[in-house]
């Protein structure tokens, strides 16, 4: 299963840096991230070409990061594209907790990473519909567009 890493940082000048630094030194490459505030302090969600090694990197130099499973799904880059995705999973009753996107190949390919209760299930769902699930090796590697 795929994984994202989620960091905890204070909200401060300079912190974000601090985690960007660690993976740049580790020679992990960040794929994808999201922000989130709340009350003083951020959540920070990497998609990264070696989840274990940032995880791993990131805790020895004192962050609260944890690896959490996402599912990766390659989508069409066009208006209307995740909107089809989201209404399958809607039409199930699968309430997406957290996702992000980012675009492979405009006008192509893109991928977006969902949080959901059952990955498995939820797995099995899209690609019965005809959507593609990226395994890991093909999520953190990404290096040429993809096909929806």
């Amino acid at each position: 299963m795929t994984e994202q890493v989620s960091v905890f940082i204070d909200n401060k000048p300079g912190r974000l840096n601090a985690v960007t630094v660690i993976l740049r030194d580790h020679a992990i490459d960040i794929r994808a991230m999201t922000i989130a505030n709340h009350r003083g302090y951020g959540v920070a969600k990497l998609l990264v070409s070696d989840p274990r090694l940032a995880h791993q990197a990131l805790t020895e130099q004192g962050f609260a990061a944890a690896l959490q499973p996402v599912l990766a799904v390659v989508i069409a880059d066009r208006p209307g594209g995740l909107h089809d995705l989201l209404e399958g999973l809607a039409e199930r009753q699968i309430n997406v907790l957290n996702a992000y996107g980012f675009v492979i190949a405009p006008g192509q390919s893109a991928v977006w990473c969902l949080e959901v209760a059952d990955l498995v299930e939820t797995a099995r769902l899209v690609e019965a519909r005809g959507w593609r699930v990226l395994k890991e090796r093909e999520l953190y590697r990404l290096s040429s567009p993809l096909a929806p």
